[in-house]
């Protein structure tokens, strides 16, 4: 039975990739946009998780907004069908326009990182295209390995894994990451984790994120300090042209002489750099994610 439906999730993909692969570009754009629409009013749980979720972080003051709150939920969602659509375009070897569009700020940090020789951790979240980031980066020589859970279909992680390998990226999965991360960095590589999925109480700490308090991972902080690499946040946010990576300095890991405040400390700063993404694009962030679950703020 499970068979039986992997096997009907893989042939819907192709049914709805065929579409986006063969369109021009800008209609390609328009049709992921409009099955991104789609999910907004069929896909009922996640839109109410996301207008929840958006909701209580204006209530908190963690955000202010001037837009209704159904629409940027509504262009959250079209937001995911135009990245659904970039990465299409791609897989079928149709999207050099694409990863043409994107354009990097800040590379100079990450060079600077390089020299250092101790690996670099990219920190990032799922914003913007976060698939797209991965690519572009590795496309304009900044090759990263991206931390990633696979999906419980093995057909579509299949699907989606032939995309990020197609341009020379390669996938540590969650499951036993830390040992190749940990090579991976001693050999002066770079990793990119996304830091900003609830994770059980062992892994992480409970760090304010928009106003409220939500469980967040230790692992970059801890990785940092025992392998002493660079720590980078790196961002993807559409632009009027295409798309725009943002890579800032490295961070300075806390002082503070206790170790396991010190780890809390650097999970916060890490995590405020997430928070500082979705204050400047609401529309980008995924807001159909239950980040703050098991906290009871929910």
């Amino acid at each position: 039975m499970k068979k039986a439906v992997w096997m009907f999730e893989i042939c819907l993909l192709v049914f709805l990739s065929i579409p986006l692969g063969i369109l021009p570009f800008r209609l390609s754009l328009k049709a992921g946009e409009l099955y991104g629409l789609l999910l907004f009013y069929l896909w009922g749980s996640r839109r109410k998780i996301a207008l929840q979720n958006l909701r209580n972080s204006i209530l908190s003051n963690a955000i202010i907004i001037s837009e209704p709150i159904k629409k940027i939920v509504r262009d959250n969602f079209k937001n995911l069908g135009k990245s659904f659509a970039e990465i299409i375009k791609i897989y079928y070897g149709l999207g050099n326009k694409i990863i043409d569009s994107v354009s990097i700020e800040g590379i100079e940090n990450f060079d600077e990182a390089k020299l250092k020789g101790k690996g670099i951790l990219v920190i990032t979240g799922h914003c913007g295209n976060w698939e797209l980031m991965s690519i572009a980066s590795t496309s304009k020589h900044l090759r990263t390995a991206v931390v990633a859970r696979p999906i419980n279909n093995p057909y579509v992680n299949k699907f989606i894994e032939n995309v990020r390998q197609k341009y020379g990226n390669y996938v540590i999965y969650k499951q036993a990451a830390l040992k190749p991360i940990i090579k991976t960095l001693k050999n002066n590589g770079s990793v990119g984790i996304l830091m900003d999925q609830a994770v059980i109480s062992d892994e992480g700490y409970i760090i304010d994120f928009l106003g409220r308090g939500a469980w967040t991972t230790k692992m970059p902080a801890l990785i940092a300090r025992k392998t002493g690499a660079t720590v980078l946040p790196a961002f993807i946010h559409r632009t009027s042209t295409g798309h725009k990576i943002e890579i800032y300095p490295g961070i300075e890991l806390s002082k503070n002489s206790d170790m396991e405040n010190a780890i809390k400390e650097d999970t916060a700063k890490f995590s405020g750099f997430i928070e500082k993404y979705i204050k400047e694009h609401p529309g980008e962030w995924l807001w159909i994610h239950r980040r703050w679950k098991r906290t009871g703020q929910d």
